[in-house]
């Protein structure tokens, strides 16, 4: 199975796309992913067997187009989004942000 790059339509095998991933919001429930070929930043969600591309609308993220991805498997930690596929695991980390005033 091949993952497409949605701005350059190349294809990834899994264990490449995913490692492209980064930054996950666990708020929103999104994963940054930046291309390794055209450098594009998409932000996607994972579901259980596909994955979900869209945009932030009205503070929520609106998934207009979904890739299945038989098998793909998702697990929520509290710093990190587990990403699985057949017997491979990715570490998504949170991206933990400053606060206002923190020193």
């Amino acid at each position: 199975m091949l993952l497409p790059c949605l701005a350059c339509e190349s294809r990834f095998r899994p264990d490449e796309y995913f490692r492209a991933c980064h930054d996950y919001h666990r708020g929103m429930d999104l994963v940054a992913w930046t291309c390794p070929r055209c450098g594009n930043r998409d932000e996607l969600r994972v579901l259980p067997g596909e994955l979900g591309f869209g945009y932030p609308q009205r503070g929520r993220f609106a998934v207009s187009d979904r890739l299945r991805v038989p098998g793909l498997r998702r697990n929520r930690q509290d710093l990190r989004l587990d990403i699985s596929l057949d017997e491979k695991v990715w570490h998504v980390p949170t991206r933990l942000r400053q606060f206002a005033g923190a020193h």
